[in-house]
Formats: structure tokens, sequence, C-alpha cells
């Protein structure tokens, strides 16, 4: 038996019983932001993840781009083990002027059941195991999402709330009104930003965390090239870690993690993901891809252990995380 046969350690993410295999997949990559889809080898992937013990699925509303395209695609691959997993998704966006997908934000309540009932009908589920406001909407005041929640909770739509990016007075707020299960927000070794404040009130609270993009949104599996290689419908094109001047910067630290990660004969993906489960018994990272060896690398570093040593090499080669901002300003989260 391989490293990439042995089945995935569980852990709890929050106080209300979930409980998931400790590497999730993240399948917005499936239907958008890195170039062209491929249903097929998306479907692939999420098999070969379920073989391996992950049952943490992530998908999004926005990640179909208003079609329903990428909770469809997850519905159809899972659709013969579907209550052996966990299915995540989330609203908070209005998606109904193509030209400001991604950036118009409607939580009013009825908006969300709206969302809620058309992602049961993409997923093909009469349940969602956790439902994320994936942007907090500052019209709409947090107590009435964690209210219209709690109700779709109590109606056995929903099995648990989740915020994205929210910060520490909304994180208290909200969990005020119904207990908040799960926090997704970017962390990596290239994105530290929840260790100053975020991490400890989701551990006082009894939060559990889910770092999106635990890779870097790529940089750190190393097969990456500047910006300007990349087609327009990449995010990697205008992404600013990307960009000539923090490109060379953020290139080179990796090539250190690498020299670290072969001295202990695994990939650099598997130390980063490895740095990131050794944050906290509390942390479930979903790292995206297409690729059914990748998924296997990915999902082999649960069985990964670092030591002080490394750690410390670690924080010494990005001691403040990547160079570049990670996303531009007017789609910056604020907390």
């Amino acid at each position: 038996m391989t490293q990439h046969d042995i089945k995935l350690p569980h852990r709890r993410l929050g106080t209300q019983g979930l409980e998931v295999g400790a590497v999730g997949l993240g399948t917005m990559g499936m239907t958008m932001a890195y170039g062209a889809s491929d249903e097929q080898s998306g479907i692939t992937t999420i098999h070969r993840a379920y073989e391996l013990g992950v049952t943490c699925f992530d998908t999004a509303e926005l990640y179909g781009m208003g079609t329903g395209s990428n909770e469809q695609l997850l519905g159809r691959a899972v659709k013969d083990f579907r209550d052996d997993i966990v299915l995540a998704t989330k609203f908070g966006f209005d998606l109904s002027d193509p030209k400001k997908i991604g950036a118009a934000l409607d939580s009013r309540p009825e908006h969300i059941r709206e969302v809620t009932e058309n992602s049961l009908r993409h997923l093909g589920t009469d349940h969602i195991d956790v439902l994320y406001q994936h942007r907090v909407d500052p019209d709409v005041p947090i107590e009435d999402v964690a209210g219209t929640v709690g109700e779709l909770i109590a109606e056995g739509k929903v099995r648990y709330f989740g915020l994205s990016e929210a910060g520490p007075e909304v994180i208290r707020r909200a969990h005020a009104v119904h207990p908040v299960s799960v926090l997704q927000t970017e962390y990596s070794v290239f994105e530290r930003a929840v260790e100053a404040e975020v991490l400890p009130v989701v551990r006082e609270l009894g939060i559990g965390f889910v770092p999106y993009s635990p890779l870097g949104r790529g940089f750190l599996t190393g097969a990456v090239k500047p910006a300007a290689e990349y087609p327009a419908d990449d995010m990697r094109s205008f992404d600013d870690r990307w960009q000539p001047g923090n490109y060379e910067k953020n290139l080179a630290a990796v090539h250190e993690l690498r020299a670290l990660a072969e001295a202990k004969g695994i990939a650099v993906t598997q130390l980063a993901l490895a740095w990131l489960l050794a944050q906290g018994d509390d942390i479930v990272p979903i790292p995206g891809t297409r690729s059914p060896r990748r998924l296997e690398e990915n999902a082999a570093a649960a069985h990964v252990t670092l030591s002080a040593e490394d750690l410390t090499r670690i924080h010494e080669i990005l001691p403040d995380g990547a160079a570049g901002a990670r996303y531009p300003e007017y789609a910056m989260p604020t907390w």
C-alpha cells in the first residue's frame, strides 16, 4: 500500500458535530478562474477524492457564474455516494447582471432562500451540509443572515452554518444568533492575515476553520509562469502575486520551500498543506485541482509530519507571506 492509498484521518470542524476528512476538495477551478473547464477530468478527480477518504467537497453558486454549472457537476459526480460526504456551498452574490458578477452582493433573507432552493436542485440533494455566506453584505445585518440560515437548518434543508471572509465582529454577532460551525477564509504560507485576529476568535467560539487557496492559487505547486503568459480568463493573469517584481520574489521563496520539501522526500505542495494542518487540528484545507494525480498528492499531505525545525525554516523563508496583495483593491474583503 502506498501513501496515496491510505485513507484520510478525520477532523472536527466546530462544536456542532461536523466531521470531515483532514483535506477537502475545492471545485471552483473546475468551471471558472483557471481557463477552459474539462468536466470529465473534474468528475474523475472527485471520484478519486472519495476513494481516498476526502469527504468535504466545496462549491458555490458563484462558481457557475449564475448558471449552476459547478454545483451541477459536483452533484452528478457524487450522486452514488452523496450520503457519505459533506457538501458545502455558498450564497451572497447578486448574479443577475453578467457585467457585475463577483462584485455585487445580495444576502437578503429572501435571496438566501432562493439561492438555497437553486443549490438543492443543482446538487441533486434534499439538504446542504454546510451553507456559507460567501461574502459579508454590508447592506444586510448579519443577524438577519444568521437567522435565515438558522430557519433553513430548522427546516432540514441545511445542516451547518458557515461564514466566508468574515471578520471578528461579524463572526461574534452571527454566532450569537445561530452557532457558526465553520469559517472559510484564505490561509496558507503565502497568506497569513487571519493569524492576528480571526483565528483567535474562531477558536474562542469553537468554530472550525477551512482555508481556501491553501496552495497560493497554484503558485505553491511551482508550475507557474509570469502573469502575461496566462490567458485573460485565468485569474493569474491579473493576480498581484504574478506581476513583475512580486513574481520573482515569490518564485524564489517557492524554490527554497522546494529544497526543504525535497530534503524530506515530499512535494512542495505537501509541505505547504502539512504546514497548514500543523497550525491546529481544527483546520481542514480545501485545495482545488482538476488532476487525480495532484489530488492524490494533496491528500497524502495529511500523513506528513513536520518537525519544529521544519516549521521554523518555513517561517524564515516566508516570515510575512507572499509578495503582492491577494486580491485587487476593489475585490479585497474587509474585516
